[in-house]
């Protein structure tokens, strides 16, 4: 009986000094470093505009009108680019609903950017991304929609280009993924070029 005793308050005593460890001093420090080194990261990187959050960073939104870079195509959610339903649609390669959404998309896109049948339009274009989320389109997918976007808002083409290729950013440490243009970064910047001239 003694000896149970002292077994169980050996086993009382760590548990309890892991929980202070794992569930109260790592998280603190963790959290203390994060604020201190990169504190626009650690909070999500937010895009604040006149004190208000207008998105993320790191998170996809849809914009639909002609004077806008569109995103990729989303399965998050009921309707799309929803936070809290991140995922994709798991249809598989051979999925009939899949390959008809993509024929869809791919007759939408040709439309609404004038693409000629000879010119193939970026997958990224068509098809979600594993999270539904991704905020970044490809540069030719962006390069395809400048002129769009250029006529829609009465922009030369090279003022459009020239905000593509500042929007872009390069690959991860230089050797991963592929450049690439965040969405709601350009279409702010669009928004704000058209702010100054009013």
């Amino acid at each position: 009986m003694k000896n149970l005793i002292s077994e169980l308050r050996v086993s009382v005593v760590t548990t309890l000094s892991l929980a202070v460890i794992v569930c109260g001093i790592y998280p603190l420090v963790v959290w203390g470093v994060a604020q201190t080194l990169f504190p626009e990261k650690a909070n999500g990187s937010l895009i604040v505009r006149d004190g208000k959050i207008i998105g993320s960073e790191l998170l996809a939104q849809n914009f639909t009108g002609p004077n806008y870079f569109h995103p990729r195509p989303s399965a998050a959610g009921d309707v799309g680019y929803d936070a809290t339903g991140s995922g994709g649609s798991n249809l598989g390669p051979t999925s009939k609903k899949l390959i008809d959404s993509v024929k869809e998309r791919v007759e939408a896109y040709r439309a609404e950017n004038d693409l000629p049948p000879t010119i193939p339009v970026p997958a990224d274009a068509v098809t979600a991304s594993a999270s539904g989320l991704d905020p970044h389109i490809s540069v030719k997918n962006a390069l395809i929609q400048a002129s769009r976007v250029a006529k829609a808002r009465g922009i030369s083409g090279k003022g459009i280009m020239a905000k593509v290729q500042a929007h872009t950013e390069g690959r991860t440490l230089g050797i991963l993924g592929e450049p690439r243009v965040n969405v709601l970064k350009l279409n702010l910047s669009l928004d704000a070029r058209s702010a100054e001239k009013l």
